[in-house]
């Protein structure tokens, strides 16, 4: 089973595209996982994630992700490609997204 859940702030807020087949929303989430590593010392470890989602759901995006906000996403990890410009493949992993709520704080 191929299934993410992330809670974290928005990095950007949500950008909604419209196509001939529906919807597609994108943004940015980053989550902070801490630690104490063995000297004692507290680490704060952050990771970016791209986040993307169709439909419906891109327009729920529309309305909650939004710089800063915390929210929880559910969805699949998924691994695609393309060619840029200069003819080089771009690898891109992101979530895909069939869920997103609001959350009222994440500890950072």
């Amino acid at each position: 089973m191929n299934k993410v859940t992330l809670i974290g702030n928005v990095g950007k807020d949500a950008q909604v595209r419209n196509f001939d087949n529906g919807k597609l929303a994108s943004f940015t989430l980053v989550t902070k996982e801490t630690y104490t590593n063995k000297n004692n010392e507290e680490i704060t470890s952050t990771t970016w994630h791209n986040v993307v989602a169709f439909g419906k759901v891109a327009e729920v995006c529309k309305r909650l992700a939004f710089k800063g906000k915390a929210v929880s996403v559910e969805g699949k990890l998924n691994y695609r490609s393309y060619k840029n410009k200069e003819n080089k493949t771009v690898y891109v992993t992101e979530i895909q997204v069939y869920r997103i709520e609001p959350v009222n704080t994440v500890e950072n």
